[in-house]
């Protein structure tokens, strides 16, 4: 016999033993599933924190107030031992003053933009159309859109004039326009809405953006920060953030370095005491999200190695099982000249193909679950092809390590025996 012949007689006598191999891959198919299903998800989340929060690029970073996104305790910059803390202001926010202070004295070549979070629940109105209270007002400047990953569809960008006067001026998501004024993007400018019961002129329409995890970009509303600061400040510890992007990745640590010393006395701090503000990287918020992600990759291999190590039980104990049944023909099979090596190699084809029978099955169930929560997040199919591969790998194992003992005691059996066996 060869290797054609054995792999064709092992594929026979899986197929058919239809109810006990179904449930053996039934039991494996689980098990990658549950690995492969959670990757794919995990891989479209990974995506989305990319794209949500990773809007101004690795050359762009962020100074705001310490309480804010503090997700590791500190920023790019590590508090220097030593230094104190500074009590007359380590809990005053950043303030306009301040922060327009900085813009003024930062030099370094770059794009600089001032921002200032106004209500997450404003209500836009337009005759007897109206929204849910869940409109979000942002106040920036000519820079925000840019730094933050918009774009214009149609109209104009905020402008110094819009900015100093904090006048009643504003540019709309993409979901507000299509809600009041249909799918022509130009249809909106230079219309009149209220915002919470406040006229305001649109002067520009956002290109869609999409929305993470229940959150439009598109349900928004940015104006300057001036006019923000004065009809919609409901936080009276709200805090001005600055962002920053450079021209390369290259200058980015250069960049933070100024700036630090640029706001440090901004903020009143002598050479003694420790920065009472953070400066975060573009991508920080994004690697510290993945970091917590890797903990549900590891639950996901733990739940997908038990399913795994369960099954590779249950086929090692199905094929000893069909040792016993097939003892006859196993005796047959060396009687007509058979020999050991042939019979190993049959168990052991039937134990992987049970086993990558599985795979398949697993690999094709996963990345449709995993991508079913891809559909929820508006992200792109995904598949994650490195768990893919290794699910295949490890189920192959899988059956060789199952199936070698049934073998080898297949093998093993005296012929003549075999064939007295009832």
């Amino acid at each position: 016999m060869d290797y054609r012949d054995t792999l064709s007689l092992a594929f026979r006598t899986v197929r058919s033993n239809k109810l006990r191999t179904g449930i053996t891959v039934a039991i494996i198919a689980f098990g990658i599933m549950a690995l492969v299903g959670i990757n794919t998800a995990i891989d479209a989340m990974k995506q989305k924190f990319t794209e949500s929060f990773s809007a101004m690029g690795a050359n762009g970073f962020t100074i705001h107030y310490r309480k804010w996104f503090n997700f590791n305790g500190g920023g790019v910059k590590a508090q220097k031992k030593g230094l104190r803390e500074k009590k007359s202001n380590s809990s005053v926010p950043i303030t306009r003053m301040q922060a327009e202070t900085f813009l003024a004295r930062y030099q370094f070549p770059s794009i600089a933009s001032i921002n200032y979070m106004g209500a997450q629940d404003a209500v836009v109105s337009l005759g007897s159309k109206k929204t849910n209270p869940n409109v979000r007002v942002v106040g920036g400047d000519e820079h925000y859109a840019e730094l933050n990953g918009y774009s214009l569809a149609t109209g104009r960008n905020l402008n110094s004039l819009d900015i100093q006067s904090g006048r009643n001026v504003c540019i709309i998501g993409s979901s507000l326009a299509e809600k009041f004024f249909g799918k022509n993007p130009a249809t909106p400018v230079e219309k009149i809405i209220r915002v919470n019961n406040l006229p305001f002129r649109v002067i520009g329409v956002l290109e869609e953006k999409g929305s993470t995890f229940g959150m439009s970009y598109d349900n928004v509303i940015i104006t300057s920060y001036n006019n923000v600061r004065r009809n919609f400040n409901t936080n009276p510890n709200a805090s001005f953030n600055i962002q920053v992007k450079v021209a390369d990745v290259k200058l980015i640590d250069g960049a933070i370095d100024q700036a630090e010393g640029v706001f440090r006395p901004v903020r009143r701090l002598d050479v003694q005491e420790a920065d009472n503000f953070m400066i975060d990287k573009s991508d920080t918020f994004v690697a510290l999200l993945l970091k917590n992600l890797s903990f549900i990759t590891l639950s996901a291999g733990v739940i997908g190695f038990i399913t795994l190590v369960g099954a590779a039980i249950g086929l090692m104990n199905i094929m000893l099982v069909a040792v016993t049944e097939r003892t006859k023909e196993i005796g047959l099979v060396k009687a007509i000249g058979g020999r050991s090596r042939n019979v190993r190699q049959q168990f052991l084809w039937e134990s992987v193909l049970i086993s990558l029978l599985g795979a398949g099955f697993g690999v094709v169930l996963g990345v449709i679950v995993g991508n079913v929560f891809s559909l929820v997040l508006s992200t792109g199919f995904v598949v994650p092809w490195l768990w893919v591969i290794g699910g295949i790998f490890i189920c192959s194992v899988v059956g060789l390590l199952a199936g070698w003992y049934p073998s080898v005691k297949a093998s093993r059996l005296n012929p003549i025996e075999a064939l007295r066996y009832e």
